[in-house]
């Protein structure tokens, strides 16, 4: 018996001899060939500049070229009309009046040196009550002003100033509203008036009446008129309502 399992092994172990060299021929040839992979989607390439823009330089070479770069800083590219910005029309405030303190009651002042020529625009804040002039971005005028009682509010808005009268009489109030900058068609106005405590409007702005002489002669018809509640602005703040 165990000379026949033996005997078996031997023949097993040609078999399998025989098995594998003809594999071997057979791969020689090309007959064999791998399973086929399914077939995968490309990767994605990668981000590749098809402009003219260089890439960025280095750090190291960022620093040596500082000198020069400021002293002959690169000419800017060209910018296609398609693709022009429009200039901006924000109105930008540039200088206030140097006055020390808040404003009380019946205060005002006014000063145009060194003021340019420009457009005027007035903004008036009713938290503060208080009312600017600027002209070419430079406060000329400023003034603690009196606004609308409770039942009868001043507007919040922009509005343009569509008729001046010096002498107007308020005909729903047969009250005189001197050096009257007209702001809505209810009869809402910028006019002088006794600014002191205790004392409200119908909705009107008033401001000391010779300020008032001062603006009503600086203003002209079309110039904004801006009524804010609280908003503060800043040198360099832009007031793109303006």
């Amino acid at each position: 018996m165990g000379q026949m399992k033996f005997g078996g092994q031997i023949i097993g172990m040609m078999i399998l001899a025989g098995l594998l060299a003809a594999a071997t021929i057979l791969l020689a040839s090309g007959a064999l060939r791998a399973r086929p992979t399914a077939s995968l989607p490309s990767p994605a390439p990668s981000a590749v500049r098809t402009d003219s823009t260089p890439r960025p330089p280095s750090v190291a070479a960022v620093h040596r070229s500082e000198a020069m770069a400021r002293a002959s800083p690169p000419a800017p590219a060209p910018v296609a009309p398609s693709a022009a910005t429009p200039a901006s029309t924000a109105y930008v405030i540039k200088h206030i009046l140097p006055i020390e303190g808040p404003l009380h009651l019946g205060d005002h002042y006014w000063d145009e040196r060194g003021a340019p020529a420009g457009p005027i625009l007035i903004t008036v804040d009713l938290a503060a009550q208080t009312l600017s002039v600027f002209r070419g971005g430079y406060e000329i005028g400023t003034a603690a002003i009196l606004y609308g009682a409770d039942d009868k509010p001043t507007p919040l808005g922009v509005f343009p100033i569509t008729e001046k009268d010096a002498d107007h009489v308020s005909n729903l109030y047969d009250a005189p509203m001197p050096y009257m900058l007209r702001l809505t068609n209810s009869g809402i106005s910028i006019h002088g008036t006794s600014v002191a405590d205790g004392y409200m409007t119908h909705g009107c702005i008033g401001v000391p009446t010779p300020f008032a002489r001062q603006l009503f002669n600086a203003a002209k018809l079309g110039d904004k008129v801006i009524v804010t509640r609280g908003e503060m602005l800043d040198i360099g703040a832009a007031i793109s309502a303006a």
